[in-house]
Parts: C-alpha cells; sequence; structure tokens
C-alpha cells in the first residue's frame, strides 16, 4: 500500500491487542490511511454460536465458519477448562483448549472428532479467532495456557497453525509464552522437528500403544510413521535443556493398559527427557471401547513412576457436556 513498515505493527496492535471492532478505532493512524483500509479490508469476529456449561466449570464453545468461495461452512469447537490448584480454591490455571481443522482425517478409533472426518483445515484467523473468543468469555479472569488439543491434527494444517501461534505470541499479537502453548500431534513425524525449531511451543504426542500392530488399529497414521520413526524423530529434537516431551496416552480397558503395555512403554521411552499424560478413555456414541477401570489406571501410573517417569492422570472434565479430550464433534449437548 506504500505505507512504512511502522504501520503493520501499529494496525496489528490495535487488531490483536486492543481487538479494535473497525478501522476508524484506530486513532493514531491517519485519516485517509483508516479510510483506505476500511475500503480494502474487513475486521471480522469469529463468534460463539452456542456455549455449553459443564457442573465443573469447563465451557465447550461452539463455532459456525460459513462457506467462502471455494471454502465449504463447517463447525468447529473449543474448550475452556479452569484448574484449581491452590489451598483456598482459587483458580490457578485457565486454559483454552483450541482446534485446527474441522473434523479430523486421522482416523483414530478412540475419539469422536474422527467420525466427523476431514471437513477442512482452519485458516489462521479462524484459529485464533478462538483464542479472542475464549478471552472474552473467560474475562475478567485471565487465560493462562492455550493448548491446540481440540478437533484436528495441527501438523496436517502447518502452515496457518504456525502464523497462528506467531500471532499468539507476538508483542502486538496477544503476548503469550510459547512456554504456555501446547500442540499436540498424532505423530507426523517429519513435521514434529520443525515445529519446535521454528516455534519453541511445547509437544505433546498422542501415543496410547506400545507395539506397532496395536497402535496400527488404533491410531491409522502409525501405518505411514510407526513407533520408531516417531520415537527417533522425537529423540533428534532440538530440546532445550529444561524441556520435556510429553506423550500422551489413552487408556483403554483390555486393549492397551496391561501391566506388560506400562513395561513396553517405560522401554519405548527410555533415555528421553519425559512426562507421561495418562488419560482415561471419554465415551461417545458408538464407540466400542471402555475406560479402563481406576485401579488399573493407577497400577500403570505406578509401574511408569517405579520406572523413574513422570506419570500424571489427566483428569477428564467436561463430560456432561461431551466437552472431555476425544468427544468433541461439533454439536450441541442434548438438552
Amino acid at each position: 500500500m506504500g505505507e512504512s513498515p511502522y504501520r503493520a505493527a501499529q494496525i496489528l496492535t490495535w487488531v490483536h491487542r486492543k481487538r479494535a471492532a473497525t478501522f476508524e478505532d484506530m486513532s493514531n493512524l491517519s485519516r485517509a490511511l483508516r479510510v483506505r483500509l476500511a475500503a480494502e479490508f474487513a475486521l471480522r469476529r469469529l463468534e460463539p454460536a452456542f456455549v455449553a456449561d459443564s457442573a465443573d466449570g469447563t465451557r465447550k464453545i461452539l463455532f459456525h465458519l460459513p462457506a467462502e468461495r471455494s471454502v465449504p461452512a463447517a463447525a468447529i469447537e473449543s474448550v475452556l477448562i479452569p484448574q484449581v490448584d491452590r489451598p483456598d480454591g482459587a483458580r490457578d490455571r485457565l486454559t483454552l483448549c483450541i482446534s485446527s481443522q474441522a473434523g479430523c482425517g486421522m482416523g483414530c478409533r478412540f475419539c469422536a472428532t474422527a467420525r466427523m472426518g476431514l471437513v477442512r483445515n482452519l485458516r489462521p484467523a479462524e484459529i485464533v479467532g478462538q483464542v479472542r473468543a475464549g478471552i472474552a468469555l473467560a474475562a475478567p479472569t485471565a487465560l493462562t495456557n492455550v493448548v491446540f488439543m481440540g478437533m484436528g491434527e495441527p501438523l496436517a494444517n502447518y502452515g496457518p497453525v504456525k502464523t497462528a501461534l506467531e500471532i499468539l505470541s507476538a508483542e502486538w499479537g496477544y503476548a503469550i509464552s510459547p512456554r504456555r502453548i501446547t500442540v499436540s500431534t498424532v505423530g507426523l513425524a517429519p513435521a514434529v522437528s520443525r515445529l519446535i525449531a521454528e516455534t519453541g511451543v511445547n509437544l505433546a504426542v498422542s501415543l496410547s500403544a506400545t507395539t506397532d500392530p496395536q497402535r496400527d488399529r488404533l491410531m491409522p497414521v502409525n501405518r505411514r510413521f510407526p513407533l520408531a520413526a516417531l520415537l527417533r524423530a522425537c529423540r533428534e529434537l532440538p530440546l532445550p535443556r529444561r524441556k520435556r516431551i510429553t506423550f500422551e496416552y489413552v487408556l483403554l480397558a483390555g486393549e492397551n493398559d496391561a501391566d506388560a503395555d506400562a513395561r513396553r512403554l517405560v522401554h519405548l521411552l527410555h533415555g528421553l527427557r519425559v512426562k507421561v499424560n495418562l488419560i482415561p478413555f471419554n465415551p461417545f456414541p458408538g464407540a466400542g471401547f471402555a475406560a479402563s477401570p481406576r485401579a488399573r489406571i493407577l497400577r500403570f501410573q505406578a509401574i511408569l513412576r517405579a520406572h523413574g517417569i513422570g506419570a500424571t492422570i489427566r483428569e477428564s472434565r467436561g463430560q456432561d457436556i461431551q466437552a472431555a479430550c476425544g468427544q468433541l464433534a461439533a454439536a450441541r449437548p442434548a438438552a
């Protein structure tokens, strides 16, 4: 547009940090530039279509994305998850779980989103728009963490996800430290090292199996990137000294929760700086799986800890509104 480069930072600050509703609000721009911007561009917000509230304080946000040109209409979901860690009951963390795709093409059998298939990738504005809407809904409570653990596989939509991460972490954007952002992947090995090198965010790898035949059955992506290739990519990551990789393990009764599975997991992760999130399976209609009994989960955790692996149990949040891990399917919960 022939403007000085510093104008870009001014405009982006108004759009993201100051949440300007119109170009007219951008008071440190000349009147002529504001008029030109309004004529050539549009400021649009991603507005919640429906918000469901769980008994445990979790909030699920449904967004409708309109069709545009060659881009089909879609629906996505985000989840606000408060976590109480302090003895006085005060909220210590407020995490927003966001989507990177509408639906998902990875086909994980224990995930409701996989049943949708992949509708389409999200654009950067649609990813960042979830954060903007989440901040507004959470106010006056401050958002502390953002996790790309909603609908979709972030590394299968790498370019828009990277752009969104730049906006979320930039000073002119949302100024969220990369240390407070986590990107979860089913294991697209070639993109894992690129993500760490280019963004500095935290990495979470959904593993959920300890042999290739088992993981082939539960997570079809393993046929493209088997365990050896995925773990080799993880071992070669240029991790900063104090950073660890999180491995997520969904526990399915009679499928992957035996003592032998826990011991194989110890062997697979040997030598890596890791922590393991054990995730009780969250049921959805037609899933065909059951959650592991609590005693079995505790036994699995104990085996990992006995071998020096930090293992925590991620307690299910928002099950009553279908907002827990693996339950997102872009639909209103039944009344």
